[in-house]
């Protein structure tokens, strides 16, 4: 089972990338999209479902704003759009998928970078979410939550991590609310579980020349319940062809969907 997460920063300009070209060939189970900022209506036949895959949205209320979006090869036994928070579920940030016993989900936690207002949104969303992943990871099911959390956790997860500690993204409140759900909760960080080196980033600044020279974040997940984690077989952050801002992150699970 491959399953591909990736922050499009807008769909339709990552259509222009050439995103619809590179998918279909990657031979994913999964594509899991965030940061659509379309709606549905807005869409391309390709963008709403590319050649092989169900496609199934959960847009933002607020047009050119947030999104998510899931590409299933095999059409789910069952879709779940939000997650509970009224505030969040219109900004269209959750939206899962049930397979079985396994469910996939694209989630985007709310940036803080835009001003206090929107920190104060990320903390709320914080707040809210750590109860529902409480009561996922005691349900009984497996769970692979793919997306962009809006957080590095560890100082090896981004370049300047000293110069960033007053910031939204490595703040100490929202890297111990991340080690809560590692540690307390029992999530498992699937690429952390296969690749702890260094200088391994999914984000990087449009500013200077930050992608060239890989000054980068991790900040793209995908986070998994214990036993479908330890199916993890290989990870790999592509890099070869830019679609945004953001890198796909590919994994492989030794699982049949």
């Amino acid at each position: 089972m491959r399953i591909i997460t990736l922050n499009v920063n807008g769909i339709r300009s990552a259509a222009k990338k050439g995103l619809f070209i590179w998918l279909p060939r990657q031979n994913a189970d999964v594509v899991c999209l965030q940061e659509v900022k379309a709606q549905e209506t807005d869409l391309t036949e390709a963008m709403r479902a590319p050649r092989g895959f169900h496609g199934y949205f959960n847009c933002a209320e607020k047009k050119g704003y947030a999104g998510v979006a899931l590409y299933c090869r095999r059409a789910p036994d069952r879709v779940h759009t939000g997650f509970g928070s009224k505030e969040h579920d219109d900004e269209g940030r959750y939206l899962q998928a049930d397979f079985g016993p396994l469910s996939i989900v694209s989630v985007y936690l709310p940036s803080g970078t835009a001003g206090p207002h929107r920190q104060a949104s990320k903390y709320r969303f914080m707040d809210h979410f750590f109860p529902v992943l409480n009561k996922l990871r005691g349900d009984g099911r497996d769970y692979i939550l793919c997306g962009d959390w809006n957080i590095a956790h560890k100082e090896i997860d981004l370049k300047n991590w000293k110069s960033n500690q007053k910031n939204s993204g490595f703040l100490p409140e929202e890297r111990a609310w991340l080690t809560r759900v590692f540690d307390e909760l029992g999530w498992v960080d699937v690429f952390r579980s296969l690749n702890d080196k260094p200088d391994q980033y999914t984000w990087w600044s449009n500013r200077g020349q930050a992608y060239a020279k890989n000054v980068g974040w991790r900040i793209d997940y995908q986070i998994g319940t214990p036993g479908i984690a330890g199916k993890a077989e290989k990870e790999k952050i592509y890099k070869d062809k830019k679609f945004s801002d953001h890198s796909p992150l590919i994994m492989d699970y030794g699982y049949t969907l």
